[in-house]
């Protein structure tokens, strides 16, 4: 649409307060792969624009004025180039449009969320389409973007314009030149882009990508008096799920995760008794970008009635905040606020029964579709597993669900599983915890377990050291650190008995502990006979108390404990290297004295870490080295 004449003002021009003509670039080669989606994000644009509405004149109805049936208005100009989407919601004033549309990707809704906080409405509004990033995608069609703009209850209109390569323009309009309420944008179609001006062209993507909108959709030609329906603005959530085909809930997953590929999972029910309310929930089929923010939000949406209220009620529990999708409530009053919200025993109630039936649905996809969850926990074990962490209600089904890498094959396995194959007198889980599965398989606290064929958990996701040392257990089976403690293997039988390591030493062993001890000093705390060992000649674990090795290195690096504790050094009483050296004579302790540090540093160095002292160790090193050259 042209600039109207009547404007009193000239345009001012504005530069985007960011590299716009990189981040469209990226946009339009890396961020959408499929130009279509643009008609989407700016009909999900439109269709929050009219809830945002619905959600304003909750206090204020006269802001609906003599038109307070919501739409949404597709007009195609083949002739012209010209593709126009009108609604008739909340509007944009001058400054909603510098600030919304004005900076990539700064969310207008969270502006509008902030807005209704500093007017203590009492209530919050946050909604799934963003004039953020999405809306930029109207460049991959269109040399120019016009929107057109009148907020509800104001008399000024005005104009956004810009081609998307650097900077826009602000213009007043015209009353006779201005929607009446709401947003016009118009996008003067790319030579490229001219099936876009096709009206079967957008019906059929309108009900592909947009049929679920809560918002009727139409479409006409320029020209035509009237609009036909595309869409009848029904709720996807309020409909049976006999007349829900799997491409309708693909297409609402998409729309609401703001992710484009297919649900992992649906969930879809109406809970009804004491309280009355509808789910619809994904697991999305891939890792969403926002997995792992620091705040661990949920994206859950509440609705009450059909109106939109929040996507901060915390439905779910943080652990299960990859789950996408909405709750609307038949029972909540539509001006609930926040702190209404947090308070509410019908909400309480609500959270409770959509964490059971979530999780219920996993553990029913766990158990009918293995290869469908090995997917998912794929995705999100390492999420689901801060529950076990924080949810004692539901620790003992979390563990169930929970499958894990092991020493014995490749594929993951139950805590089910692995009990079943304990050995003869295992009273214990055991776990090696590292960040690299490689180094855990080749560590030498697990020789002692696997001559014995125990099954030891490789724990390489950092929130295992976490939970794993919380006091858990699974059917009574204590979880047991390999490189914490005494192993406690003795009682368990060898497979080769010829093995059997002697765990009170001969003399010359005892005399070379006694001698290691003396000559480490403060560096460990203990020096003593390994039953964990087979193959190698020595390795440290941690005392009984406290944290074990893995632990220990991650609070040390989130500065939680200053100095870590001194460990235990093992050794193994068969090794020829130990028993060479525990029969070297008196005139030989110089040389003892280097070996019991170089065995020091070579445990620490298998355990991941560095020697305690890199020229100690270099100059110990080159002696030995010289002594066995002469």
């Amino acid at each position: 649409m042209p600039k109207s004449k009547s404007a009193k003002t000239a345009p001012e021009q504005h530069v985007f307060e960011a590299d716009v003509s990189r981040l469209l670039h990226m946009m339009v080669h890396s961020v959408y792969s499929d130009k279509d989606v643009f008609l989407r994000e700016l009909i999900s644009n439109a269709a929050d624009a009219c809830e945002k509405l619905r959600y304003e004149a909750i206090g204020a109805p006269d802001l609906y004025g003599d038109d307070p049936t919501p739409r949404i208005e597709l007009t195609i100009d083949k002739e012209a180039k010209r593709l126009t989407i009108d609604d008739n919601g909340i509007g944009m004033t001058r400054q909603d449009m510098v600030d919304a549309l004005g900076t990539i990707a700064r969310s207008g809704t969270k502006a509008f969320m902030e807005q209704i906080e500093a007017a203590q409405k009492g209530a919050d509004a946050t909604l799934i389409g963003q004039f953020g990033v999405g809306f930029y995608s109207a460049f991959m069609v269109a040399e120019r973007v016009d929107v057109l703009s009148r907020r509800a209850g104001s008399d000024d209109a005005w104009q956004w314009s810009s081609d998307g390569k650097g900077t826009f323009e602000i213009t007043p309009l015209a009353v006779t030149d201005a929607p009446v309420r709401g947003t016009r944008v118009v996008l003067h179609l790319l030579d490229d882009a001219q099936s876009y001006a096709e009206k079967y062209t957008l019906e059929t993507m309108i009900r592909t990508q947009s049929g679920h909108v809560p918002v009727p959709i139409r479409i006409k030609d320029a020209g035509e008096a009237e609009a036909s329906d595309v869409t009848d603005g029904a709720a996807l959530w309020t409909k049976a799920k006999s007349d829900i085909s799997a491409q309708d809930y693909t297409d609402f997953y998409r729309s609401v995760a703001g992710l484009y590929d297919e649900p992992a999972s649906t969930l879809h029910y109406r809970a009804e008794g004491r309280q009355e309310y509808t789910v619809l929930t994904f697991i999305p089929g891939s890792k969403p970008f926002d997995l792992f923010d620091a705040d661990r939000k949920g994206r859950i949406k509440l609705y009450v009635k059909r109106v939109f209220i929040t996507d901060e009620a915390e439905i779910l529990p943080r652990y299960l905040r990859f789950v996408r999708g909405l709750v609307d409530s038949a029972d909540l009053p539509l001006n609930v606020s926040r702190e209404m919200i947090q308070e509410s025993a019908i909400l309480t109630a609500i959270k409770r029964g959509v964490t059971s039936r979530v999780i219920g649905d996993l553990e029913k996809l766990a158990a009918n579709e293995p290869e469908t969850y090995a997917a998912i926990w794929s995705n999100f074990g390492p999420v689901i597993k801060e529950g076990i962490y924080e949810d004692f209600e539901r620790r003992d089904a979390l563990l169930a669900l929970s499958r894990f890498a092991t020493t014995t094959g490749d594929s993951l396995k139950s805590l089910s599983a692995i009990v079943e194959g304990f050995k003869e007198n295992q009273t214990a889980i055991y776990y090696i915890a590292g960040d690299d599965r490689k180094r855990l398989e080749s560590s030498p606290h697990l020789e002692g377990f696997k001559a014995r064929g125990i099954e030891v958990l490789l724990l390489t996701d950092p929130v295992d050291s976490f939970w794993v040392s919380s006091g858990v257990s699974f059917e009574g089976k204590p979880f047991k650190s390999v490189t914490q403690g005494a192993s406690d293997l003795s009682l368990i039988p060898l497979l080769d008995t010829s093995k059997k390591t002697d765990l009170e030493g001969d003399q010359p062993t005892k005399d070379l502990i006694g001698f290691f001890k003396e000559t480490l000093g403060e560096a460990v705390s203990d020096v003593r006979i390994s039953d964990r060992l087979t193959d190698s000649a020595v390795c440290i674990v941690a005392s009984e108390q406290g944290p074990d090795r893995q632990l220990e290195k991650m609070l040390m690096g989130a500065g939680r404990i200053e100095t870590a504790a001194k460990p235990v050094l093992e050794i193994n009483p068969q090794h020829d290297l130990i028993r060479s050296l525990a029969g070297l004579d008196a005139g030989r302790d110089t040389l003892k004295q280097d070996a019991a540090h170089l065995l020091l540093d070579e445990a620490l160095i298998l355990d991941g870490e560095r020697p305690s002292d890199p020229k100690d160790f270099s100059d110990r090193l080159a002696r030995i080295l010289r002594q066995s050259i002469g």
